[in-house]
């Protein structure tokens, strides 16, 4: 009975002591420049006027949320490494899961949220204060977390509803809902169904506002007179673009493909990417390709 069950255990990269140890080094890195990276960008966007705008309104909201989402995993797997204790407990096990659903589920809320922020500034740019206005903004984002809640709710209870009654090892370094679901012994073609079309339509239909987005964009850069007013209005989305690739990429290989349910060994190399490395990553892509970021950061520093 799974009410028996009251840890599990990782086995995801199991190996050499001395790996282990490195693995922990390398996790606890990139989670001090996750943390301090994104810190900075909430800072230089609250300190410095110019950047009180919707666009950076929406990054702030991303990097607090890089900072959640990184946190949720990274020690927990740095620990279990360099303690080589890796037992997590059972009601440990399901909030990290229900934390970690939350936050990659709002991320790419986010993310639809910004490109439609970047197709109002460029294909409706007279009426982008009005549209994008603080309330609108702020239902935005609430709207995000607030489907999040409600597919961490789902894919936390129809996991944790099942029975673990059997081998308690988990073939991952965290609580993933694939991995987890794995270990028990009922049956989970419901809750692979359930989580294929919960976890598809919200990729699938997020990642569809933001191709639509940026068709209408492209559109709108290619009638453009000048180079200089293209090399612009294109210089503002070239972040984003990168920073959706990637999230989008690694999730959608992860958890919106019927291949995915059946096949959870591959996901540990997978699941580094979008869990630990693309958080770290953000803040570099948005301030090292944001002209008025580097002049805040510049600023900022004198």
């Amino acid at each position: 009975n799974r009410t028996k069950v009251t840890e599990f255990i990782f086995v995801g990269f199991q190996s050499h002591p001395g790996l282990q140890l490195l693995l922990s080094v390398l996790f606890l890195t990139i989670y001090v420049v996750t943390v301090v990276g994104n810190a900075c960008m909430i800072l230089i966007i609250r300190m410095d006027s110019n950047l009180h705008a919707p666009m950076y309104f929406f990054l702030e909201n991303l990097s607090i949320l890089d900072i959640c989402y990184s946190s949720v995993i990274t020690p927990k797997a740095a620990l279990t490494f360099s303690l080589g204790r890796r037992i997590i407990s059972y009601s440990g096990c399901a909030s990290q899961m229900f934390f970690f659903s939350l936050f990659g589920t709002t991320e790419a809320f986010f993310l639809a949220v910004m490109a439609y922020d970047r197709f109002t500034a460029i294909c409706n740019p007279l009426l982008y204060q009005i549209i994008m206005n603080k309330r609108l903004c702020v239902f935005m984002v609430v709207g995000s977390y607030l489907s999040g809640c409600i597919n961490c709710t789902i894919q936390t209870g129809f996991t944790f509803s099942l029975s673990f009654c059997g081998p308690k090892e988990i073939n991952h370094f965290f609580c993933d809902v694939l991995a987890v679901m794995h270990t028990s012994c009922s049956d989970t073609l419901v809750n692979e169904i359930v989580m294929l079309a919960v976890c598809g339509s919200i990729i699938v239909g997020t990642a569809l506002v933001v191709f639509i987005s940026y068709c209408y964009i492209i559109i709108t850069i290619v009638q453009m007179p000048s180079i200089e007013s293209r090399h612009k209005a294109f210089s503002t989305c070239s972040s984003h673009v990168l920073a959706v690739s990637l999230f989008f990429g690694t999730v959608f290989f992860m958890y919106a493909q019927p291949g995915a349910t059946s096949s959870p060994d591959k996901s540990n190399t997978i699941s580094i990417l979008y869990t630990i490395v693309i958080p770290m990553l953000n803040p570099f892509i948005y301030t090292l390709r944001n002209k008025e970021v580097k002049r805040s950061l510049k600023k900022q520093f004198k």
